[in-house]
């Protein structure tokens, strides 16, 4: 049975990788054919592989996707910069805290995450309306902190519980602010937690089509997702160029996660050795 086991193993191991990388067999292959060989081949290699396709893109004259790419770009970094600092800091006070009020508060925030972002979208344009964000980047932005703080919150702080509390009582008794105390003692200790907060935070932001499309609006630009679907003609499409603009819309985030994968796995493994 054992033996069995062994050789089914790598055969699953195989498939599944397979049905993962299909998609992104598709999206590479079909950037690289002309539009009429996608619909008469879709499964077939680029023989020859051909750049039009990026260059149709990064040409328009519209310049669609490189004002979409600087929208995306300043609502994820400002999202994801915001979300870190306070998540990290609310867990923080939350955790420490020895009030009786933090616990049903934590409870309160954790419920945040079961509510789908299209159920309070309504209320939500309500509030940035009457704050005059509307139609901006600003108010993208903080929708996306008011959605997401529940998660960064619930990942530092269970991040936080494993910091030893000596350490902090004995930076306050030589003379440590608060302030000081947390940014030089707790935060530098963080490190992994943060990696997965950017990483999940910085995905989830960058691939959000609903917010942007809802609170951007076509009058303050729009974002690499809503892109691909305002690239998407009314009555034909030109497949290559789709293909196109996913895969650059997909590229930033790629090279993202590459550059954070080593923090990112030690978060995800913390705490499984003692």
């Amino acid at each position: 049975m054992r033996d069995r086991l062994e050789v089914l193993r790598p055969v699953g191991a195989i498939v599944l990788a397979a049905v993962f990388f299909f998609p992104v067999y598709r999206l590479i292959t079909g950037m690289l054919k002309p539009a009429g060989e996608i619909q008469s081949s879709p499964l077939g290699l680029p023989l020859p592989p051909t750049g039009a396709n990026l260059g149709a893109v990064l040409g328009r004259e519209d310049g669609l996707y490189w004002s979409a790419l600087l929208n995306s770009i300043q609502i994820t970094v400002f999202s994801v910069l915001l979300l870190t600092l306070l998540s990290a800091m609310l867990a923080h006070y939350l955790v420490r805290s020895k009030a009786r009020w933090t616990k049903p508060a934590m409870l309160m925030l954790l419920s945040g995450l079961m509510i789908p972002p299209a159920v309070i979208l309504q209320p939500i344009t309500q509030v940035l309306g009457f704050a005059g964000l509307m139609n901006s980047v600003a108010g993208v932005v903080c929708s996306n902190v008011g959605y997401y703080l529940p998660f960064g919150v619930f990942v530092f702080a269970g991040f936080i519980r494993t910091v030893p509390v000596e350490m902090e009582e004995a930076a306050s008794i030589d003379g440590a602010s608060r302030f000081r105390l947390f940014w030089q003692v707790v935060f530098p200790t963080l490190r992994p937690a943060a990696a997965s907060v950017l990483i999940f935070l910085g995905v989830w932001v960058w691939n959000d089509f609903l917010s942007p499309l809802i609170i951007l609006g076509p009058e303050a630009g729009t974002t690499v997702t809503v892109g691909v679907y305002r690239s998407v003609g009314e009555y034909s499409t030109n497949f290559g160029t789709l293909y196109a603009f996913s895969f650059l819309a997909s590229l930033p985030v790629l090279l993202f996660f590459v550059a954070l994968q080593k923090q990112f796995v030690a978060g995800l493994t913390a705490g499984a050795v003692k």
